[in-house]
């Protein structure tokens, strides 16, 4: 027996295996994309850094087995982890772009050697006893280690420090690296390499496409990844899953853990459209990943067709390659694109692993399976036709067919429909709406982004003809806005049935919360620091095309108001009750924040107290003089 065997047989393959895991997972998909983060680069400048990190290990994944003056493996191996150990040191110290690109490079090609080499020579440093479990425990442990709560949630230079140590440890393993026996290596059947590399790459984008999709949204992530008890049910589902995997490949072919592999991805991929199943697909993701993991490090050692390491070595090169990189580009593009996968490509990748095994299968059953599909269309048909004949289908309402506009037109984009709690949010869109009453809509709309006003309560802020006019024309009706024109929506049905549905946005309190706004009083400091000149820049803006007699919105829409909007030159001020002048400004600032409910003066809640204070300041000095306001309006009921 080898000296290493007297340890524990395999424990060369398994620290191998599980440092190149944690180097992967926790500098390459976390630490180095948040240290990017921090030196601020993005856009452009980060997708140029990441592909230079998929180029130099598809170059290195190819290469790593024609390598001529490395024909050691413990050369290669070493080699590569000292190239990971430096870049992960370099992450550390702040870096500019064209150092970014380099480091981003280095762990490519360092990434690309270390792994093909493992998975080319795995049975020699997993030996004959059981060298599936060698792939499962050191792929395990991986998963298990980055999972921890204090490793995972580790600053980004802490996480960078650790993978450089740990690989500065695996190049110290090659060194004294001994084979394991092999006599009496046991394989399971043999699995054609061309449909097993299709397979891979369909798995490894699902991978990338909800790992991508997680990291970017906020609410899915508060639902798998974030907190300390959603971390460690993840480090023990990836565990046990990468088990059971190997134990499932020493018993029976790859297919057998692939096709469950791809149906977990495949349905966790599908629940994360509806953050309400968030947590079961967080159940699900582990599952596949690690089922798949395990296959992919054990296959071309320990299961490819191939009679020598030349040949495991171009089969791992190409594995790692095209399913590795390419199938991880893939994924995080469709993440970043779409936002979600499509169901067309869940069922598709399903295939890509399913159809392999289900066409001997097909050969050998094939009356049976054509009578079971015969009776199932038969019955699909018939239920289709009693469905037709006697359940029609009620037209959807006009609330209903607004919504589907809302999300057909990517309002979704712009406009959010959540009122953040704690924040100024609550003062100006309305109250808090319950996670529970968030998760009931189907699908919800809470939105990725903010770039006009939230419209989760929209419907008591604004009146239908205002949303009306805003559609037609958003920066005459809202001066300060960037929004389209939509109104091509009111050719047809669209624009009437979206303005019922914004008008059915109503808050669970509203009450409440007017009575709240009726109360609400600008800060002191912004109302000293009021500006009577920069509050007519802002009038003539937001106030003069309805509160002026040739404003372009009162003039185009002057028959459809409820109540022609006054000018405010003249009055006369029905809203402004009696009252000294310091009352009459709060009122005036109140107005001119939040509107009037019940009418289509619409709030400006958007504006900070300085500018409200600014108008208010100015109309003040204004309405002054007319004979239906005989005193001056001010802050503190004093002459000005």
């Amino acid at each position: 027996m080898q000296r290493s065997s007297r340890i524990v047989p395999g424990w060369q393959g398994v620290c191998l295996v599980a440092i190149t895991y944690v180097y992967f997972l926790i500098f390459a998909q976390f630490a180095f994309l948040k240290k990017l983060n921090q030196l601020g680069i993005s856009g452009t400048h980060l997708k140029v850094v990441m592909a230079g990190m998929a180029a130099g290990g598809i170059l290195l994944s190819l290469l790593a087995a024609r390598v001529s003056r490395w024909r050691s493996p413990r050369l290669r191996m070493r080699v590569a982890f000292l190239a990971c150990a430096v870049a992960s040191l370099i992450a550390v110290f702040r870096l500019d772009f064209a150092a970014a690109e380099c480091m981003s490079i280095l762990v490519g090609a360092g990434l690309g050697l270390l792994t093909v080499t493992i998975a080319t020579h795995l049975r020699e440093w997993a030996g004959s006893a059981n060298p599936f479990l060698v792939a499962g425990v050191g792929t395990g442990v991986a998963y298990f280690v980055c999972n921890i709560p204090g490793f995972f949630d580790a600053k980004p230079d802490v996480q960078s420090l650790v993978a450089s140590v740990l690989c500065l440890a695996g190049a110290a393993i090659t060194l004294r690296l001994e084979p394991e026996q092999t006599a009496g290596l046991r394989r399971p059947a043999p699995a054609s390499f061309v449909p097993v590399l299709a397979a891979f790459t369909a798995l490894v984008w699902l991978d990338s496409a909800a790992f991508f999709i997680i990291q970017k949204s906020p609410s899915l992530k508060a639902e798998t990844w974030q907190g300390a008890a959603h971390l460690w049910l993840n480090a023990f589902l990836h565990l046990a899953s990468a088990l059971t995997g190997a134990w499932l490949l020493a018993r029976s072919k790859v297919s057998t853990v692939l096709i469950p592999a791809v149906a977990a991805l495949g349905f966790a991929c599908l629940l994360l459209r509806d953050p309400v199943s968030a947590p079961i697909a967080s159940v699900l993701y582990p599952i596949g990943v690690s089922l798949y993991s395990v296959a992919l490090v054990a296959y071309p050692s320990l299961i490819a067709p191939a009679a020598s390491d030349a040949e495991r070595g171009r089969i791992a090169g190409w594995i790692y390659a095209i399913a590795g990189w390419v199938g991880s580009a893939l994924g995080i593009g469709m993440g970043q694109n779409l936002g979600h996968v499509p169901v067309a490509f869940a069922f598709s990748a399903a295939a890509v692993v399913i159809v392999p095994t289900a066409v001997p299968f097909w050969h050998s059953r094939r009356r049976e399976i054509s009578l079971v599909a015969m009776v199932l269309v038969s019955a699909w048909l018939l239920n289709r036709a009693i469905g037709a004949t006697r359940h029609p289908f009620a037209p959807a309402s006009p609330i209903e067919r607004g919504r589907e506009v809302y999300v057909s037109e990517g309002c979704i984009h712009c406009h959010t429909q959540y009122v953040r709690p704690g924040t100024p949010d609550e003062i100006m869109w309305g109250p808090v709406r319950s996670i529970a009453d968030l998760r009931r809509d189907r699908p919800p709309l809470i939105g990725n982004r903010r770039q006009g006003p939230d419209l989760s309560q929209v419907g008591v802020r604004r009146s239908a003809l205002w949303l009306k006019m805003h559609f037609f024309n958003p920066a005459e009706v809202s001066g300060a806005s960037i929004m389209a024109s939509y109104g091509f929506l009111f050719r047809d049905q669209r624009g009437s049935d979206l303005v019922v549905y914004l008008e059915s946005l109503h808050g669970p309190d509203t009450a409440a919360h007017i009575a709240e706004q009726e109360a609400w009083q600008p800060a002191p400091q912004e109302v000293a620091g009021a500006s009577a000149t920069e509050g007519e820049e802002l009038y003539r803006r937001d106030c003069a095309t309805c509160h002026s007699d040739n404003g372009k919105t009162r003039i185009a829409w002057i028959r459809d108001f409820k109540r022609a909007p006054i000018d405010l030159m003249k009055g006369p001020y029905l809203y402004l009750s009696p009252g000294s002048g310091e009352q009459r400004w709060m009122q005036l600032v109140r107005i001119t924040k939040f509107g009037i409910a019940g009418t289509d003066m619409a709030g400006h809640e958007y504006l900070s107290d300085r500018n409200i204070s600014s108008i208010t300041l100015w109309l003040s000095q204004h309405l002054a003089q007319s004979t239906a306001v005989s005193e001056n309006i001010t802050p503190s009921g004093d002459e000005k």
